[in-house]
């Protein structure tokens, strides 16, 4: 695919620098930095997000039996941090350099839904990464981790009543591994390893609002037989920990054409372990990222709404804003 396809799309990316004060022991720069056993490019966080926001944004409603969806989104974000480069020597700090950095995401998505039955749909979600840190001037253009999920509702909707549904995810590690680079010279578009996740999330129309939450569960298979040069030593394994997440929002219809939604999503990365040739061990700690998302829908046409919206990071760790836009595409060969 041509990279300036690919420049044109954008959907929303972010990971967080992690503490590296306490990892420095032997007195050596680099060392301290590949401590930051979180790179730049990894996904946890990022992906939790999208999965509880993909959710809320679809209403926990389903294709119709027998019939296709295909929608486009991008989004782009924005992650400001500062890097600590210290070394520690006998207990006395003998190096260190506060560098401001900042990471510009942008990513395209294609999302394609078909119904299986009238409560099980199934689909897929294709993403296009763009990434550009400004402070070490790097850049890549690439697949990020392409996903599968299944949504299942047991029991038909009934107006005034809760309305739940039952989700499952497989994330691929199709995009360019954190723990596969030169992480120097490269950044990644993906996390590195497959995700299987699952949830339940729930809504409920009170005229003219419909109320709506979210909480999933992530379990990340370890990655092994890996050889990345990381300072002076090589790394073999990554061990990455569970993940926990949650959402809560409400939708508002404000007039026929014009709708908001408002939600706030909460999410948990437990540690990652990062194991090398020579037996060493490092530990990303863990990570807690809130992130407060509006959006506002407009429809465009009788069969098109699109949907832009706007998040703020809540937490350290989150991204400090993204912006985005998604709508449907339509084809003769899709339409109901």
């Amino acid at each position: 695919m041509n990279r300036w396809l690919v420049r044109g799309f954008i959907l929303v990316s972010a990971s967080g620098l992690l503490p590296a004060m306490s990892m420095a022991q032997d007195g050596n720069v680099d060392q301290a930095r590949e401590a930051l056993a979180r790179q730049e490019g990894d996904e946890d966080a990022t992906r939790q997000l999208e999965e509880v926001f993909q959710a809320a944004e679809k209403n926990y409603s389903l294709q119709k039996k027998g019939t296709h969806s295909l929608n486009y989104s991008f989004d782009y974000s924005y992650t400001g941090d500062q890097r600590l480069d210290l070394a520690i020597t006998n207990g006395s700090v003998r190096n260190l350099d506060v560098v401001p950095s900042a990471t510009h995401n942008f990513t395209n998505a294609f999302s394609y839904d078909y119904g299986l039955l009238d409560n099980l749909t199934i689909g897929t979600r294709i993403p296009l990464v763009v990434k550009y840190d400004t402070e070490d001037e790097l850049s890549v253009y690439d697949f990020g981790d392409i996903s599968f999920t299944g949504r299942w509702q047991p029991f038909a909707y009934v107006p005034g009543k809760v309305s739940t549904t039952f989700f499952g995810t497989l994330t691929s590690k199709t995009g360019v591994s954190p723990y596969e680079i030169d992480i120097k010279e490269q950044l990644s578009t993906g996390s590195g390893y497959y995700s299987i996740g699952g949830g339940l999330s729930m809504s409920k129309v009170l005229d003219p609002v419909v109320v709506f939450g979210s909480v999933s569960a992530t379990y990340n298979i370890e990655e092994d037989g890996l050889e990345q040069v990381r300072g002076a030593r090589l790394l073999t394994k990554v061990e990455p920990g569970f993940g926990l997440s949650g959402s809560a929002g409400f939708a508002y219809s404000l007039s026929y054409d014009i709708s908001l939604s408002v939600s706030a999503q909460l999410s948990y990365s437990d540690e990652t372990v990062l194991t090398f040739r020579n037996g060493d061990q490092a530990v990303a700690q863990d990570q807690m990222t809130g992130f407060l998302s509006m959006s506002l829908g407009t429809r465009v046409s009788d069969t098109t709404i699109v949907n832009t919206s706007l998040g703020i990071g809540l937490t350290e760790d989150a991204p400090d804003f993204s912006l985005g836009v998604s709508l449907p595409i339509n084809f003769s060969g899709l339409k109901e």
